[in-house]
């Protein structure tokens, strides 16, 4: 059991920990500044929705608005099989003179949207992003400065969970979204980060291949591509995009299932991406991999800590069972005074590996995960 136990803390340890610590040594042994300047190619906004009725016009006012030279800007949208009022609104919005819009009536899911919306595109780059968040003004002009360096094939930007007027979420998902961006900070100062925030990234249209059908992960396989032909991404913090920090718990656990689903699909889809193909193997298996492995992690390391006799396992049992306690407490919605933030913290930590536990059971029953709205 001692082996089991302390196998299990080192997984946890440094999926959580020691993997950030690495990229804090590497960032500051072996930088790699971005040398950014003046840049502003052409840039295709490129969108794929269904049923969007709600909030596609506003996303429409806020692309056409971004703070970019309007005759190098244009927008892609698809519309994949939507069966509301959306077809109807982008009719409207095609009036304007730099609003493609391709209607499908038929579902064929977001990966071929895209295939179909990267190949309409005219720009040199690709401005990726999702109907819900809205991307601050001068976000696309900051993301287009990265591509004034020639090695860099793709730009990520930062989703903020909040909103502008209140600022960050400080709730769990909060806080375990601003330790993920930490991550891809030093990822990318020190290299490149395996992959993008899907509400807001760029990428050389060139450097792009189509997306085999049923792709989960467009936004690490997309990204990817580029590193494949030896170009990095990079990750610019100061181009900004704001979404809910809660959409509703099953709908929020639904989409984290389908997100940690979609990097057991990667590998089946791109086997290259666990070969010297990837030159960022290393950071594509310790950020996104061994984050599918916790779960199991998390259980050895409870049941050893059960079987085992002495003080440092008394004290790890006793630990990991008040978490579980504070998360149930949080998932009950009790409030516990000063340890509510805490069990807030511990809930989020329960839900993610739940879901990444649900992920392989959809991937060794071969249950799908399907794009919707």
């Amino acid at each position: 059991m001692k082996p089991l136990f302390w196998f299990s803390a080192s997984v946890i340890a440094y999926c959580y920990l020691g993997y950030l610590i690495y990229l804090w040594i590497r960032s500051h042994l072996s930088p790699r500044p971005v040398r950014r300047g003046m840049s502003e190619p052409s840039v295709s906004v490129v969108m794929v929705i269904r049923n969007e009725e709600a909030v596609i016009a506003g996303k429409l006012k806020n692309v056409l608005s971004l703070d970019y030279p309007p005759d190098r800007l244009e927008v892609v949208v698809v519309s994949d099989g939507s069966d509301d009022r959306t077809p109807v609104i982008l009719a409207e919005f095609s009036q304007e003179s730099r609003v493609r819009t391709i209607i499908k009536t038929v579902s064929s899911g977001k990966a071929c949207g895209l295939n179909d919306a990267v190949e309409s595109a005219r720009g040199e780059v690709l401005l990726f992003t999702d109907a819900r968040q809205q991307i601050e003004s001068d976000a696309l002009h900051y993301l287009s400065e990265n591509f004034a360096d020639p090695a860099v094939g793709a730009a990520s930007g930062e989703l903020m969970l909040g909103d502008p007027a209140n600022g960050e979420s400080e709730k769990g998902m909060g806080l375990y979204w601003k330790i993920e961006k930490r991550v891809r900070e030093l990822e990318s100062a020190s290299g490149s980060v395996p992959g993008a925030t899907g509400a807001i990234y760029c990428a050389r249209k060139a450097l792009l291949e189509p997306l085999p059908e049923g792709t989960i992960l467009d936004d690490v396989l997309l990204p990817m591509q580029v590193v494949r032909k030896g170009f990095r991404i990079v990750f610019d913090s100061r181009a900004r995009a704001w979404d809910s920090p809660d959409l509703g718990r099953s709908r929020e656990f639904a989409r984290k299932v389908r997100t940690l689903s979609g990097n057991y699909q990667l590998v089946q889809l791109a086997p290259w991406l666990l070969t010297a193909e990837n030159k960022i193997r290393f950071e594509f298996v310790s950020h996104k991999l061994l984050r599918l492995v916790v779960p199991f992690a998390l259980l050895g390391f409870l049941v050893s800590a059960l079987f085992l006799h002495g003080a440092i396992y008394r004290a790890a049992l006793i630990a990991q069972l008040a978490f579980y306690a504070l998360s149930l407490a949080a998932i009950g919605g009790l409030r516990i005074g000063p340890l509510t933030r805490l069990a807030d913290v511990a809930r989020t930590f329960v839900v993610l590996n739940s879901a990444a536990l649900i992920a392989f059971v959809n991937f060794v029953t071969g249950r799908k995960a399907i794009w919707a709205r």
